[in-house]
């Protein structure tokens, strides 16, 4: 009979969480926040940064240190890239730049690259689709490169990310894909060149129509005109750039931008990026200040 009663007797689910332990957990969540909170307090009174830069490096590793599928390191990367995001965003970091598809990532394996676009595809519309965290950071994203690369899937849905956070005035991410540095620069140089000859046939045209000259209108071209051409127009310069798994390179990323951001290579790969991590990057940033301040003022009277 007794054991009839405990081959009848319901299965518990192992997954399903008691309610002293549902407790607990929530307890330590609010006690982490807490102290998360606390710690933000303290470094808030040195220099913070306005605008972050990440070199998500070591997403494949990571993969391949776990012994898991090739694609399931990113997904883990786009989790603590979410994570991050929320952290920066309580520490009054404004603005977001990561390093997500180089143009010469193309070179890869095509199956890696064609699963890396599926995945940047299902995670762009995962946030279409679930806005929480977009609304809850008031986030505006952008993407940087030349979205012609891209697929059209991935394209079409960067695009409609963009069209509908424009309006955003909170935390700003810039996604760089498909990306490098020289593209934009080049970009930059064409764009300006197109636009000086078409003030130049205005002026030509006004000049045969008896008009007066436009004398306001240079051939030259000015650091100014290819700043207001660069993909990061109106955002300011990074003040961290941050290369995860210990890499010491800038894999032709910002390199326009990055003249005087403090510069640091972490060894944790990048889904093993932490708020510690990041706590950790910040005040070596702020020790690193009035280096930085004393070499950006210097410049600006060199100009």
């Amino acid at each position: 009979m007794a054991g009839s009663l405990i081959a009848c007797s319901p299965k518990v689910d192992p997954k399903i969480e008691k309610p002293d332990e549902m407790v607990t957990a929530g307890v330590l969540a609010s006690l982490q926040n807490f102290l998360r909170k606390c710690l933000i307090a303290v470094i808030s009174y040195g220099p913070m940064p306005k605008h972050i830069a990440f070199i998500m490096d070591g997403n494949r590793r990571y993969a391949k240190f776990r012994s898991i599928q090739q694609g399931a390191g990113h997904r883990v990367g786009f989790s603590a890239l979410m994570a991050n995001l929320l952290y920066c965003y309580e520490m009054g970091v404004r603005y977001i730049t990561v390093y997500a598809f180089s143009i010469d990532n193309f070179k890869r394996d095509p199956s890696e690259v064609q699963s890396l676009m599926q995945l940047m595809e299902e995670k762009i519309n995962e946030l279409l689709d679930n806005q929480s965290l977009i609304n809850r950071l008031n986030c505006k994203i952008n993407f940087w490169g030349n979205l012609d690369l891209l697929a059209e899937p991935v394209r079409l849905a960067a695009q409609k990310l963009m069209a509908s956070t424009a309006g955003n005035t909170g935390l700003v991410l810039s996604v760089c894909m498909p990306y490098n540095s020289t593209s934009e620069i080049v970009n930059a140089v064409n764009e300006v060149c197109t636009e000086r000859r078409e003030m130049l046939q205005r002026e030509h045209v006004s000049a045969c129509n008896g008009q007066a000259a436009d004398n306001s209108v240079h051939s030259e071209i000015s650091v100014a005109d290819l700043d207001r051409h660069m993909y990061s127009a109106g955002c300011p310069d990074p003040d961290i750039v941050i290369r995860t798994s210990g890499e010491t390179r800038l894999s032709n990323f910002l390199l326009w931008q990055t003249t005087f951001s403090h510069l640091q290579n972490p060894d944790p790969l990048w889904p093993e990026f932490s708020f510690r991590h990041l706590v950790w990057a910040i005040l070596k940033y702020q020790r690193a200040y009035p280096y930085l301040e004393q070499n950006r003022n210097v410049a600006k009277k060199q100009l």
